[in-house]
């Protein structure tokens, strides 16, 4: 038996005991949902590399039955996009005007409640967050979506200057702007343009935690419907962008379509290239 299992058996109170193994139990559906993961996308990254089920089986000592069954079953690869584990969804909080309490904005909680349903569809554990009003936000913890753009945060500002490639920037009481500083343009949203438009743009990147630990995935519009346009985007093309980014850091920006009544995406699109910032940096 393992260590782990003796421990917990050994706990005189029994409430403790059923608190410490229903705790580990949780632990270890996890623990064998991101192996699964692993496994499968292990066996597609060497299928992919050309080797046959046949020759994958023989070297992992399984049957090439076993090897296709687990190919096509078991949770989807690209879930590890999120990480793995339990997932944090982070949105801000804002203060409501007269009222002696802070809220999240409509737009926001469809955001984050879409988050939170596509990572459940990967049989990841979610759980949500808030930035403070004031900003403040433990960034130092793995397995974060941080929902919120620069202005609401000088801890998010911080995270998003580490980006390479783009530069979150406003002239003094104007509307915000993203700079590629690859290619010199400016992005704004269409409602901020001349004439105006219902298009958003929203921001999606990979980025270094402050502690340096690790990386958290960062989501912000200039304004709310941009943010919930990549939460629309990811939903369809999660798996083309694991593909190509995987585990490492990265940013995009996605340009939304919106229905102007409801903010709710019509359409959305890369806006830019995908930039991998290990690429980007040698670039530099």
């Amino acid at each position: 038996m393992s260590n782990e299992y003796e421990r917990i058996a050994a706990i005189e109170d029994p409430f403790a005991l059923l608190r410490a193994a229903t705790d580990r139990l949780s632990e270890a559906q996890q623990e064998v949902t991101d192996l699964s993961r692993l496994r499968r996308r292990t066996i597609q990254d060497l299928h992919a590399q050309g080797l046959s089920y046949a020759q994958i089986a023989t070297q992992a000592g399984l049957s090439r039955g076993r090897i296709h069954q687990i190919r096509h079953t078991g949770p989807a690869p690209e879930g590890a996009f999120f990480g793995s584990g339990t997932v944090t969804v982070v949105t801000p909080l804002r203060p409501e005007p007269g009222k002696p309490r802070a809220a999240v904005s409509l737009d926001d909680l469809n955001t984050g409640k879409r988050l939170e349903d596509l990572a459940r569809t990967y049989d990841l554990t979610v759980q949500d967050d808030h930035v403070a009003v004031d900003g403040a936000v433990n960034l130092d913890r793995p397995g974060l979506v941080v929902v919120c753009g620069p202005r609401m945060s000088e801890a998010m500002a911080q995270t998003y200057a580490k980006d390479p490639v783009f530069v979150w920037e406003r002239d003094e009481d104007g509307p915000w702007r993203i700079r590629d500083t690859r290619t010199g343009e400016a992005h704004i949203a269409g409602s901020d343009a001349s004439p105006p438009s219902s298009s958003d743009i929203g921001y999606l990147g990979r980025l270094p935690r402050p502690d340096g630990a690790g990386s958290l995935l960062a989501i912000a519009g200039i304004h709310p419907a941009g943010s919930l346009g990549v939460a629309h985007w990811l939903s369809t093309d999660i798996a083309t962008l694991w593909g190509q980014v995987g585990d490492r850091d990265f940013s995009v920006l996605i340009r939304t379509e919106y229905d102007p009544d409801t903010n709710e995406p019509v359409k959305t699109e890369m806006a830019t290239p995908l930039y991998r910032h290990d690429e980007a940096e040698d670039e530099a």
